[in-house]
């Protein structure tokens, strides 16, 4: 299957070619242009450092950086992770883009989206990632296919998850990632090896004379919780850690034992964090780099835990401020000054058009961004800045449902409707909430009744926003499909990341579900299943397109193996069912490979 950019890239190939995005202006020296180190963590929230007023968590090295940094004070995020990747990485409303949800095939991002990594890739710019990804675990949708040269990641949305690899499932120590495609094992914590990896890599670019944009995106504080980083886990649990210790968390009292336990273990790992901050802020000082490097520091959601959060509602997939409400700091001592912050609205979607200004890169043609640029505002320009609305929407399911959990910001007011992210739907007409953020920033006093004409004037926006969104392409809502038989990937690895759910709990013993495939070329295939939990004998039935294929298993058999099925090119589904007395299943991952390659 040819994306569209891929055809686009192609009619201009050529020695004398120019990459796709790359203007005139860009044909200049990319020896002045700054590097840029792009660091966002997992579940950790607004509330999770020193500096925002945490006693408890240590984060000395953030902390450190935030005080010289400029920065936005009212930058939102959604409420839960993908789409926040989705929208830091294109400039646009994840909506656009595919990606609505974290799994069962929503996380996949649409490969004709244009990331940032790709317009900084096509100026000069060498660019890596080293942790999580989120929007496709195959081919095209892999970081790899969408801009990133370097790539150091684990697939799904963290370790711990059914896209493990069978020989990585849970390790944060010692973790099996994927290295520009490739499954490795690393020795160490993942986070350190995710920072250490990124060091390594940004002076092997830098020796070759090219500027670099490193992603660093922590799977940490992300559960699971029992591989942390046992000496920080050791200071933490010795520790009183109840919100008795946090004056505006009163009203949610923590429980003593398991739950200090995980809150001592969620610590260990941000603490860990900060001290790869460290080191990497150490390291660029001592090679000479920092003078020339931009670090933006922000979190993907709110807190994965109810904690400090400074006093506001909610907490992660929540609409409330504690769950999308996410520091913004900017760290370039030579160009930025300390301590500077602008209070004007901001998020996530402004973050790729903010480093391209900020690079000298201009905007991809052909490509409407639905960001600013935050550049004049952390430069401390004195620029007219125009009102705007933002709106955050994250919910369970296929498609968004117009009103659910979502709000809508400008300056002074926010509107939402707090209907809840786990759920696909809402009964009955929505229930709208309307603070006044400029003097009620906590919203403890809902205020719809009173400024109907708000509530009105607010709807009327989100109204506006949803249609305009939801037409972006045909299909609007349709998931992507995974390729099958090229070279870019094979075998091509299917999990339940990202099959299409319809029985059980998505990730539950005896789900089911099946995966939208696209078989780019004509051949023969083997099909391998990989399944657990086969507590007797039975029957696999593989279904792929219109053909059928049965197969006897024993009790206990974990890989079941179909051998040269001829498949045609074009779209297909597949799905598998293991039928035994007792209870039908689907497989844990699939395995298939085109024979012919």
């Amino acid at each position: 299957m040819t994306t569209r950019r891929d055809f686009l890239r192609s009619i201009t190939a050529g020695a004398a070619a120019l990459p796709l995005w790359m203007t005139a202006c860009q044909r200049q020296s990319t020896a002045s242009r700054p590097n840029v180190v792009l660091i966002m963590t997992d579940d950790q929230g607004y509330g999770d450092f020193g500096v925002m007023g945490n006693p408890l968590i240590e984060t000395p090295n953030i902390d450190a950086m935030a005080k010289q940094s400029a920065s936005m004070s009212t930058f939102y995020v959604s409420p839960v992770c993908a789409p926040t990747r989705a929208c830091l990485m294109t400039g646009r409303y994840n909506y656009r883009t595919r990606a609505i949800d974290t799994y069962i095939g929503r996380a996949m991002m649409e490969p004709e989206e244009v990331t940032v990594a790709e317009v900084l890739q096509d100026a000069g710019y060498a660019t890596g990632i080293f942790g999580k990804w989120h929007l496709g675990d195959n081919y095209p949708m892999r970081a790899m296919d969408q801009g990133f040269e370097e790539s150091l990641v684990h697939r799904g949305g963290g370790i711990g998850q059914p896209s493990d690899p069978p020989e990585g499932e849970d390790q944060y120590t010692n973790p099996v990632l994927f290295h520009n495609g490739e499954k490795v094992q690393k020795q160490g914590y993942c986070t350190d090896i995710y920072f250490d990896h990124a060091i390594n890599w940004m002076d092997k670019v830098n020796a070759d004379g090219k500027p670099f944009f490193s992603y660093i995106a922590t799977n940490a504080p992300h559960g699971p919780f029992h591989d942390v980083p046992e000496e920080l886990y050791q200071k933490y649990k010795a520790m009183d850690l109840s919100n008795d210790q946090f004056p505006q968390e009163k009203g949610h009292p923590l429980k003593a034992g398991a739950d200090q336990d995980l809150r001592a273990r969620i610590f260990a790992m941000m603490t860990n964090i900060d001290q790869n901050v460290g080191k990497l802020l150490d390291h660029l000082k001592e090679t000479g780099l920092l003078e020339n490097t931009i670090v933006i520091y922000l979190v993907d959601n709110g807190p994965n835990r109810r904690r400090y959060v400074d006093g506001m509602r909610g907490n992660k997939s929540s609409v409330y401020e504690g769950g999308v409400r996410s520091p913004f700091w900017v760290y370039w001592p030579d160009k930025l000054e300390a301590g500077h912050s602008s209070d004007r609205i901001s998020a996530h979607i402004d973050v790729m058009p903010t480093i391209l200004e900020a690079c000298g890169v201009d905007k991809p043609s052909g490509v409407e961004l639905d960001g600013r640029s935050l550049w004049p505002l952390l430069s401390a320009r004195d620029v007219e800045w125009p009102d705007r609305t933002i709106v955050i929407q994250a919910h369970r399911g296929d498609k968004p449902v117009r009103y659910h959990h979502f709000m809508i910001r400008n300056q002074r007011w926010k509107l939402l409707h707090h209907s809840g992210f786990g759920r696909q739907d809402f009964t009955g007409e929505p229930d709208f909430e309307l603070y006044d953020m400029k003097n009620d920033p906590l919203e403890m006093n809902n205020v719809a009744d009173e400024h109907p004409d708000i509530v009105e004037q607010l709807k009327t926006a989100y109204d506006e926003w949803f249609n305009d969104v939801s037409s972006t392409r045909p299909d609007n809502y349709t998931p992507p499909r995974i390729v099958i038989g090229t070279p870019h990937e094979n075998p091509v690895v299917l999990t339940r990341q990202d099959w299409r759910h319809i029985k059980g709990r998505p990730w539950g013993a005896d789900s089911n579900g099946f995966w939208m495939l696209n078989v780019a070329s004509a051949g023969t295939y083997d099909v391998r299943l990989r399944n657990k939990d086969v507590d007797s004998a039975g029957q696999v039935v593989l279904k792929i397109g219109e053909k059928t294929w049965q197969q006897d298993f024993d009790q206990g058999q974990t890989e079941i193996v179909f051998e040269s099925l001829t498949l045609t090119e074009g779209d297909v589904n597949l799905k598998a069912t293991l039928d035994m007395p007792d209870k039908t299943k689907g497989p844990w991952q699939v395995v298939v490979r085109k024979k012919d390659l």
